[in-house]
């Protein structure tokens, strides 16, 4: 039996004015931390979670589009997921993110 398709829902997980351009901060929807960084005016959210070891991603440092796990230096596209240093080989979750007035949202499944 096929299951229902996963409701999708859009959670404020901060406010504009609360992330300047080139920095990242740990927001937390829903239970579940992630990291929601400013590029050049653009908001991205990935998970909190290096797939390395678990490291916390938003303690990193925000290079361009790459955010470095603090852990072990791997980096990950923020707008993809990617990782784009060794010792990460699996991409990190990505959630969509708009922007309502002032508030930015993501979305969970």
């Amino acid at each position: 039996m096929a299951q229902p398709p996963a409701i999708k829902e859009w959670v404020t997980v901060a406010l504009v004015g609360e992330l300047p351009a080139g920095r990242v901060k740990v927001v937390e929807a829903k239970g579940q931390k992630l990291a929601l960084a400013n590029v050049d005016g653009n908001y991205f959210a990935i998970q909190d979670r290096c797939t390395h070891d678990d490291g916390p991603l938003g303690e990193g440092e925000l290079l361009g589009s790459e955010i470095e796990c603090p852990r072990h230096g791997a980096r990950f596209d923020v707008t993809t997921g990617i990782p784009k240093t060794l010792p990460a080989v699996i991409p990190v979750q990505t959630f969509p993110v708009k922007v309502e007035g002032d508030k930015i949202l993501v979305q969970l499944s």
